[in-house]
Order: C-alpha cells, then structure tokens, then sequence
C-alpha cells in the first residue's frame, strides 16, 4: 500500500488541507492518505484546541471518502509530538506500507532543524507541494542530510496544487470577529465549531 501521511494542527481543518491532501493522492498515486493531527508540537503558536475535538473536525471532513483516514496516533502519544517518532512507529505497525510524507514547500527549508532529519528521509519518501507561481522546491537543502558520498537516487517527489487563500488560523480570527465561514470547511466542520463554540474570545 502506497500510504500518504499529513501531519498538522488541523485546528481546525479546511478545503485547503483536503484539497492539498487530493492532490497528492492523485498525483502520487496514493492508496490512501492519513491525516496525523498533532498532539503538543514542538513549538505551539497558539494554545491548541483539544486533541479529541480536532480528531472529530477531521473525522467529519473526511467522512463517507475512504481513501482518507483519521490516524490519532500524536494525539494518544503523551509528550511532544515529533515526526521522526511517529514515522517510525507506522513503520513498525505498517510494515507492508511504502510510506510517503507530505509538505508544504515552504516547509521544507525548515526540515534540517527537525529532530532526526535524516531519519525521516530514511523511513519514507519525501512529497513537497508547490503553490502556484512559488519557485521550485530546492532539495539542495538536503543533501546535508544523506550520507557522506549519497547524492541519488533522491527520495522525494514534488506535487503541484492550485492556489487556495485559507488557513486555519484566518479561520479562527473569522470566528472570533463574528464572520461566517462558510464554503471555507465542509458544513459538518463548520456546524461543529458553533455547536461547540470553539474559536469565540
């Protein structure tokens, strides 16, 4: 099985996440693609909504799709949420899967300082995503990563997306301003928020 992993807040899910997460099915040939909410990232930027009701928002977008799964894997993890674990977990309890890991291009400049890099590169295949107009992915930043001598073959693929101007966080402010957020995450999602009352100051 060829298995797509998209990592994130999700707090709290959109069409943009769901659009970049088709796309690299397609693109790549994906059996399936896991969205892998985040328990407590290494550096959290806002105080997160809780795990469980991050899970259910996902669960709601993805529902009646198979080929997207809800894996809470960070989420029951306790302690910091780092990729490199995670990674190999679902290599040992996925060994038939070839496993592929999504990101944003603008995130992959950011990966060297992760923790264990380079052993992400070793347990699955690297897909980057480009927006429109954005530059190339530069994979150069890589090559620091691999063994002395290692310049090919390169794991990684990139896959184009078309543009779309949402974010979690415009979500949020939305919500606590009093605007609507309709069209901007399925309906279910958007119900849930306000059944809840998530995101209001």
């Amino acid at each position: 099985m060829r298995l797509g992993l998209f990592g994130g807040t999700f707090d709290p899910v959109h069409y943009g996440h769901l659009l970049l997460a088709e796309c690299c099915r397609e693109q790549c040939r994906l059996d399936q693609v896991w969205f892998v909410p985040c328990g407590q990232p290494p550096h959290k930027r806002h105080e997160l909504t809780p795990g469980p009701s991050r899970i259910e928002m996902l669960q709601l977008a993805v529902s009646g799709y198979a080929p997207f799964v809800v894996c809470p894997l960070e989420i029951e993890r306790p302690g910091t949420s780092y990729t490199v674990d995670t990674l190999a977990e679902l290599r040992r309890t996925q060994p038939e899967a070839e496993l592929f890991f999504l990101l944003g291009g603008d995130s992959l400049h950011d990966l060297p300082g992760w923790r264990e890099p380079a052993r992400i590169l070793e347990l699955a295949t690297l897909v980057v995503v480009r927006r429109p107009q954005s530059p190339p992915p530069d994979f150069s930043i890589l090559h620091p990563l691999l063994p002395a001598g290692q310049s090919a073959p390169r794991r990684d693929l990139v896959v184009d997306m078309p543009q779309i101007d949402l974010s979690s966080s415009l979500l949020r402010e939305r919500v606590a301003t009093g605007q609507g957020i309709r069209f901007r995450t399925p309906r279910a999602v958007e119900k849930y928020i306000e059944t809840h009352g998530l995101y209001k100051k």
